[in-house]
């Protein structure tokens, strides 16, 4: 594989990753924790409400769980391509 279609390849592949991580964001913060709120209250989690837990907490971990998903598939991206540092 060329250098440049290295470059577009990993391009390519770090986009798809930010849109897949940016709509699960999406649908934990917004559709989860605003929009299907009433829905998710019939659900109990830990005695709370889910659409409540969605909206106080579950879009905070998840974002969390985001970064460091996101860290990790970088990283692997990064070898798979030979751009780690050594």
């Amino acid at each position: 594989m060329s250098s440049e279609e290295n470059r577009k390849a990993y391009w390519k592949a770090n986009v798809r990753l930010m849109v897949t991580l940016l709509t699960v964001w999406f649908v934990i913060s917004y559709l989860c924790g605003i929009v299907f709120v009433e829905e998710l209250n019939n659900i109990r989690l830990g005695g709370y409400k889910l659409g409540f837990w969605f909206a106080q907490q579950g879009s905070m971990y998840g974002f969390v769980a985001i970064i460091f998903i996101y860290a990790r598939r970088m990283a692997a991206l990064d070898r798979k391509f030979d751009l780690h540092e050594k």
